[in-house]
């Protein structure tokens, strides 16, 4: 007989005496962390590959029993950000499971897991052009959202640090900004005996490329950023990008901006806003 996870809310403590109805969760979120989960997925691995008893996974974890409260809540956390399935007294890696423990792939990957939470991604839908309220204003709407009244201050403090573990809160904790997955390489090592070639500066004194001028070399978020774009070359088929691709790459890259440059004084106060257009004949997915 298969054997069914408890889902975190199941974990709640209700009184004998309460004979009202509680109120359950309409919208789906774990009660853990980003980083619960994916120790979760780790301890997997080490175990077995892609797949391990689930007994064994629980003395892994440092918990006595498989019936531990906080052992039932880490599977269910890892299991609703997508890394694990749960069946037959086996816990199994799904295949974003496998690329979150894979250092190539893991920032991606913390992204897509953030995102597929329903409750985290109708979050960053309604805030992604704009500031995150405060704590109450930012519970009250998950309230609207579905979740309990009676949890909305868990799943704050969850939200929260999920977002600031899967790179969400890179530019300060108040909005979500879609993280940038572009690594800066390493500048190739010269040999003593070589010198390094000095870079030409354009005809008015300024280098190239957004560079700063007198031959420095860009800065590293922007080299990061220009790393996210998707493959584009003369002579080669063009790639397919996704029109909230762009918006949410125009939308880091405004972010960017307004980290690394300084506003004039007429434009203070002001913020660039992408936003996508689609044609009235066109369906949403």
């Amino acid at each position: 007989m298969a054997e069914t996870a408890v889902s975190a809310p199941d974990l709640v403590d209700v009184k004998p005496a309460d004979k009202q109805e509680r109120e359950i969760s309409t919208i789906d979120f774990p009660y853990g962390s980003l980083e619960d989960g994916i120790a979760v997925a780790m301890a997997v691995r080490k175990l077995g590959g892609n797949q391990c008893r689930i007994d064994s996974l629980a003395a892994e974890l440092g918990h006595e029993t498989v019936k531990s409260g906080g052992f039932q809540q880490k599977i269910a956390t890892a299991g609703k950000f997508g890394f694990t399935s749960r069946t037959q007294g086996m816990v199994t890696l799904s295949p974003l499971g496998v690329r979150v423990i894979d250092p190539e792939q893991q920032k991606a990957a913390r992204v897509e897991a953030f995102l597929t939470v329903p409750l985290y991604n109708a979050i960053y839908e309604q805030f992604k052009n704009g500031p995150l309220p405060p704590a109450q204003g930012l519970e009250s709407t998950m309230a609207t959202l579905g979740v309990s009244t009676k949890q909305t201050g868990k799943a704050r403090q969850a939200f929260q640090k999920s977002a600031k573990e899967a790179g969400f809160f890179a530019y300060g904790a108040t909005k979500l900004v879609y993280p940038a997955f572009g690594a800066v390489a390493a500048p190739p090592k010269v040999k003593e005996s070589e010198e390094p070639t000095p870079e030409p500066k354009a005809k008015n004194g300024k280098g190239d490329g957004g560079d700063g001028g007198d031959s420095k070399k860009r800065h590293p978020f922007i080299e990061g950023l220009l790393e996210t774009l998707p493959r584009a070359a003369l002579g080669v088929d063009k790639t397919e990008w996704t029109l909230q691709g762009r918006q949410d790459w125009l939308q880091t890259a405004a972010g960017i901006f307004n980290l690394i440059y300084v506003t004039s004084e007429e434009d203070k106060g002001g913020a660039v806003s992408v936003s996508v257009t689609r044609s009235s004949n066109s369906s949403a997915n």
